[in-house]
């Protein structure tokens, strides 16, 4: 019963302990004799006990002991009077303040017990989603002790490892991933690791592939652990490989082709000489001068090896995102040396006709040639600009460097004066018009600027 009345609103609850006051008092007024009813006046105090503030707490302590004297029949006097009053006010106004730390230490219970519970489900959500997203990982994800030995696996780990589901925990990784044991806090010590390797990895059957590991180490109350995510690189390794014998195949047969180019040119100038010494007739006869002739054609015949289209690893590629992977590649190295980047490129760039990889290297060495020229240079700014005319895209890049001496060799394979063998800019331009392409030079007032032409 006196939950119910504890129960609903500060204001009801507050009508109810003045209508038990009100009660009380007439109670007490109206029945006559010896009978104190002002221990009564406790039950409206817990009521307002649990509604009001402690201010208002000690009005209706001041009222219910006023009252209390009121009605009551014993005589009042200054020496037994006070004493008393005081007693019963600071009996009211306990029981109300009592009450008042009882209800307000229950809401703050339930508060923090709101607060644990959805902690504690927040918690169980978070380590549900947790768990699905590791064992749904494409990527080997497994901890291990300090002995290398594995605590948790997910499936991906055991399909890397081929191991049967399950058999994981509890084996050494060092068994699959050497590697790991040259990691410090897998040893002893507690300096935590965050960080990435690339090392041979092992499967139980004893085939070899090429991991990539992120793993870190942590502090936990039974010693270290080791927590990592492995990724099977092998088919990336052999994609960069493949590229890398194409690009040197690529470039051998270009190079290939300005020497027999070369070759043919002096061939033809000693021939010329040959036959200049036959009309004369003062070697007729000889054998060595005829084995000479003989040689000279031969050369001829081993200098018609000529460059052979590389248009056939072209396909349509998005520029942006190509000029995207070249701005990762190149702006930590061009910042180091103080030279500022400024991309002026068209939103929506079309596709163009070219291989991606040969016009990377373009690209790579254009960027390679300014670094250099700006190296003694006060302003130092390279700048990439696009625009789409007639069917093409044309990138200009320009750099505020030294500039060009000699524009008319620049092209030429093996010049005097050039870094190495003067081949970057012959081998580029190569590439590009191997897939409908060009680079071509534009002469400007400071510095260098090449303009590198794609098909759309």
């Amino acid at each position: 019963m006196y939950t119910e009345l504890l129960g609903g609103s500060r204001q009801a609850v507050f009508l109810r302990a003045m209508g038990m006051t009100l009660l009380i008092a007439l109670a007490d007024w109206h029945i006559k004799g010896n009978i104190p009813l002002g221990f009564l006046y406790l039950f409206p105090m817990v009521l307002a006990g649990s509604a009001l503030q402690r201010w208002q707490i000690a009005i209706m302590a001041t009222l219910c002991a006023v009252l209390t004297e009121a009605f009551d029949s014993y005589e009042w006097g200054w020496e037994t009077g006070i004493p008393r009053d005081i007693l019963i006010l600071s009996a009211f106004f306990g029981m109300g303040l009592f009450v008042f730390e009882v209800v307000r230490s229950r809401k703050l219970a339930l508060i923090h017990m709101d607060q644990v519970e959805h902690e504690v489900e927040a918690r169980r959500e978070a380590e549900a989603q947790l768990k699905i997203l590791i064992e749904s990982s494409p990527a080997a994800i497994f901890t291990s002790r300090p002995d290398g030995t594995v605590i948790l696996a997910n499936e991906a780990a055991h399909r890397l490892f081929a191991l049967p589901a399950g058999s994981l925990p509890g084996k050494s990784v060092r068994d699959y991933l050497p590697a790991l044991v040259n990691v410090p806090a897998m040893r002893e010590g507690s300096q935590v690791f965050r960080t990435a390797m690339q090392c041979r990895g092992l499967r139980a059957d004893g085939e070899v592939f090429q991991a990539d590991i992120w793993f870190s180490t942590y502090q936990t109350n039974s010693g270290p652990r080791l927590a990592a995510m492995v990724v099977d690189s092998s088919e990336d390794l052999r994609n960069r490989e493949e590229i890398s014998l194409q690009q040197l195949m690529t470039g051998s047969r270009i190079l290939v082709g300005a020497v027999s180019h070369e070759i043919r040119n002096v061939c033809g100038a000693i021939a010329v000489v040959h036959q200049n010494l036959i009309r004369d007739g003062r070697l007729a006869g000889n054998k060595d001068f005829e084995t000479l002739g003989t040689l000279i054609v031969a050369l001829e015949k081993i200098a018609a090896i000529d460059l052979r289209d590389t248009a056939g690893q072209a396909a349509l590629i998005d520029l942006e995102s190509l000029l995207q992977e070249l701005r990762i590649i190149i702006e930590p190295a061009l910042h180091d040396d103080g030279i500022s980047i400024e991309w002026d490129l068209p939103p929506d760039l079309p596709h163009v006709w070219a291989d991606p990889h040969s016009l990377l290297q373009v690209f790579l060495n254009l960027v390679k040639n300014s670094q250099r020229a700006m190296r003694d240079s006060r302003e130092r700014v390279l700048s990439f600009t696009g625009s789409v005319a007639q069917g093409s895209v044309l990138v200009r890049v320009s750099d505020t460097g030294s500039g060009v001496r000699e524009p008319e060799r620049l092209f030429r394979p093996f010049q005097s004066g050039a870094q190495s063998t003067g081949l970057g800019l012959y081998l580029s331009r190569a590439f590009l018009r191997g897939f409908r392409g060009d680079l071509r030079f534009e002469p400007s007032g400071s510095g260098a600027s090449f303009i590198v032409e794609l098909a759309v």
